[in-house]
């Protein structure tokens, strides 16, 4: 087995993993699957206009309507083509004409309580060669954490996970990837970050062993991070206010993911399949022109959360 193909093993056998987790969570609803492929016996398959050739597939899997989740997504994908998207290789040059595959795992999931947190994590990993000959290969991921009615009990427990799990791989991993995920998910059209971070990487690389296993404590630290969370805020009642609320800040992350997340812009990009890039997005959101939380209300409160901080 190469390097590849052990960590699409782990990558499948985490997927599961989460998608067990949430349904015994959520209690009633159960994920559907949704198995995709572009590149079926050897065939190939060209996306609209200049874009690179395509292959690969994966298994979305989404659960509607569930007694805690209104919807919660989560996606593989294995795929490959014969040259970068813009988005990617504007910031890549030497991997100019040169093949890639990538695979990875990533879940957003949306509670219909407005009290307990949207949540997304994303585990990847990418390789491209050229004649043959390896060019580059890096893992990328994290997890964040965006609430509508904080708690700081929360907030501190889901950093306390995401330090913990850092800390076996040097003193300065859990502030340095903190620090990006702070930076990485930040609205500069609203001048807030997206939520209250967590953990941001990308190009990690140097080492195959020790990078692999860092990606394998993130995956499997997500569970650690927000079960316990969901266990806390389920069942909190809330009202009409608290629900129109709630999906006026869902507006904001479908602000982030379609103006900034480089993942989606990759993904549509490079021809990607659009139904499983767009499933990270509420199925229920709303606007509203200057709107204008009450002074001293809950909802106003959330504004002193959308700045970084050190929050342990």
């Amino acid at each position: 087995m190469n390097d590849f193909e052990r960590v699409r093993d782990y990558l499948t056998g985490l997927q599961d993993r989460i998608c067990q987790a949430m349904e015994t969570a959520d209690g009633r609803a159960r994920f559907v699957e949704d198995r995709w492929q572009r590149a079926d016996g050897g065939e190939r398959a060209r996306p609209a206009g200049d874009g690179p050739l395509l292959g690969g597939g994966g298994r979305t899997r989404v659960l509607r309507d569930g007694a805690v989740f209104e919807q919660a997504g989560i996606g593989f994908s294995d795929v490959a083509g014969t040259r970068l998207p813009p988005s990617a290789s504007a910031h890549r040059p030497e991997l100019a004409g040169a093949s890639w595959r990538a695979c990875g795992v990533s879940l957003v999931f949306h509670p219909l309580n407005p009290y307990l947190p949207t949540t997304h994590a994303n585990v990847r990993y990418f390789q491209a060669e050229r004649d043959g000959e390896p060019v580059a290969a890096w893992f990328g991921g994290g997890f964040d954490l965006t609430p509508f009615y904080p708690f700081d009990d929360d907030v501190r427990h889901w950093h306390r996970v995401a330090h913990d799990l850092c800390a076996p791989f040097g003193d300065h991993r859990y502030s340095e990837h903190k620090r990006w995920c702070d930076d990485y998910f930040f609205l500069k059209h609203r001048n807030e970050t997206r939520g209250v971070g967590g953990l941001f990487f990308d190009d990690l690389q140097g080492d195959f062993a020790a990078d692999f296993a860092y990606l394998q404590a993130v995956g499997d630290g997500f569970l650690d991070a927000y079960l316990p969370i969901v266990e806390r805020r389920k069942d909190t009642p809330y009202g009409e206010r608290e629900r129109e609320f709630q999906l006026y800040r869902r507006g904001r992350y479908v602000e982030f993911n379609l103006v900034y997340d480089r993942g989606t812009l990759f993904g549509l990009q490079s021809g990607g399949r659009s139904e499983s890039i767009l499933m990270s997005l509420p199925p229920r959101v709303r606007w509203e022109y200057g709107y204008q939380p009450a002074s001293g209300s809950d909802e106003a409160r959330l504004a002193q959360y959308l700045v970084a901080r050190d929050w342990l």
